[in-house]
């Protein structure tokens, strides 16, 4: 930013045909090298005349040698003597999606949208950012999220902040218990491994007790929050997906409010939040400052309205057109707002699909309640062609430690009492608890860990038909 150039960054875990795509797309004149878990297939992506410049080396990560050397680069040249200040309406950063919903776009965010973030936060304080006494952050998703991006750097920039790092996914807790934060934000995944590690440590029985006994319940609650990295976290936020609403309670059971902040980069990140403390836990909260939401009375779609609006997807005007329409963003989710001003989501308008009954299903709604299962990590509705959905799963660790019978008993029984509250035609079938873990190396998840649907429907539709005629509810792949 100092430079006055444009920062185009890029999820470190991309394969080398998704980082060749990206690298056409973005029109970049250099590429950064980090620190990376695997380097020999992924420069296969990188055109040979793309000129590079590398970081010293980081231990156990792999050692590369193309491009300039980052401090031989520094020793020639001398230091920036000027501050220099960009024109607000100049290009700040160009953000690609992770591609949910087909090829990555790259989202164009001028330095202006920074500057209104920042100025609103300011006037209103809804977070509580500048009412802290220290900003300090800790990081640990790709800073080519926006979430990082505007949630984390933005206020460590302005307000003089610190942002750790976390060193590997492996020693995250440990990391995030060693620096223990102001500001905390993770995605509802991280957020359930968390609830697991308490759960596997202390009994939901023991805890339940714990919370009872007025007197050792504060004690007994700092102890958790210390042992979560959390016990100076005075703003704690979830997005990048919905939270299911089981998590937001459990948490806020231990005095942990979990702000919910729902957007999209193409808003910058988040364009409505609950910060109230008694915020509905099954929304997403209201419109931030100074934006606006609403819904399609046709399609139920939520449409948003903001001066945080990207400029348009990098050399992309059909695609901007088709989302950016009369000032507002169509965010192709599908919501409804209360009387009170609350959003809640209830699904994504391309997910919705029918069953050869004729009957549309929303998977949404039906996950959620799945993915409250200690034993299920990943969950996948599908049911195309068939007559009634099915549900596809990873396990979680906790499922992995337990034996096949205990878990097609629970499963079962947890299957039945879902069953019960849905309309016979939304009623699941059977669970499928596959043998592949989906991930972004095997093209089942995006980047940022959401699974792709057309992708798993690819995949496993071939069997949908044999698995819906089975005449057990719980199937192993």
């Amino acid at each position: 930013m100092m430079a006055g150039l444009v920062s185009v960054p890029f999820y470190s875990n991309l394969s080398a045909e998704q980082l060749q795509d990206i690298i056409e797309k973005s029109d970049i004149k250099f590429l950064f090298i980090g620190k990376l878990e695997e380097w020999d297939n992924k420069k296969q992506g990188v055109p040979k005349a793309l000129p590079m410049i590398h970081f010293p080396h980081y231990a156990n990560s792999p050692k590369i040698q193309e491009g300039q050397d980052w401090d031989d680069l520094i020793q020639r040249h001398q230091p920036l003597k000027e501050s220099p200040i960009p024109d607000l309406n100049d290009l700040w950063t160009i953000v690609f999606t992770s591609g949910t919903t087909g090829s990555p776009k790259g989202v164009m965010l001028s330095h202006a949208v920074l500057a209104k973030i920042a100025k609103a936060e300011e006037l209103t304080n809804v977070l509580g950012t500048f009412k802290l006494e220290k900003v300090s952050c800790f990081s640990y998703l790709p800073l080519n999220h926006v979430a990082e991006r505007v949630g984390l750097e933005l206020p460590c920039l302005y307000l003089g902040g610190t942002m750790s790092f976390g060193e590997s996914p492996a020693t995250f807790f440990k990391d995030l218990q060693d620096t223990q934060p102001t500001m905390f934000f993770a995605v509802p995944r991280i957020w359930t491994k968390m609830y697991q590690r308490v759960l596997s440590q202390t009994p939901q029985k023991v805890i339940t007790a714990s919370l009872e006994d007025s007197k050792d319940a504060d004690i007994f609650k700092r102890k958790i929050r210390q042992e979560l990295g959390l016990e100076n976290a005075k703003i704690i936020s979830t997005g990048a997906a919905i939270t299911p609403e089981y998590l937001k309670k459990w948490y806020k059971k231990l005095d942990i409010h979990l702000i919910e902040s729902y957007g999209m980069t193409e808003v910058s990140g988040a364009i409505a939040n609950g910060p109230e403390i008694d915020a509905p836990t099954d929304s997403v909260g209201k419109a931030v400052p100074f934006s606006q939401v609403k819904i399609d009375p046709q399609t139920q779609e939520v449409l948003l309205k903001s001066p945080f609006v990207m400029s348009g997807y990098y050399k992309n005007p059909e695609k901007t057109n088709e989302i950016l329409r009369d000032g507002w963003i169509h965010s192709g989710d599908k919501g409804k707002i209360d009387n009170k001003g609350y959003l809640k989501i209830v699904g994504r308008v391309k997910d919705t699909f029918k069953t050869s009954k004729g009957k549309y299903i929303v998977p949404n709604p039906i996950e959620e309640k799945l993915a409250s299962h200690d034993f299920i990590e990943q969950v996948c509705v599908v049911g195309i062609g068939i007559p009634q959905p099915i549900a596809l799963v990873n396990l979680s660790e906790t499922g992995l430690k337990r034996t096949r019978e205990v878990i097609e008993d629970e499963l079962e029984v947890f299957i039945n009492e879902i069953n019960k509250d849905l309309i016979n035609y939304q009623k699941l079938r059977v669970l499928v608890i596959t043998k592949t873990l989906w991930s972004n190396q095997n093209k089942l998840l995006t980047p940022t860990l959401k699974i792709r649907r057309g992708a798993l429907d690819e995949k496993y539709h071939n069997h949908y038909l044999n698995w819906y005629e089975a005449k057990t509810s719980i199937i192993w792949e």
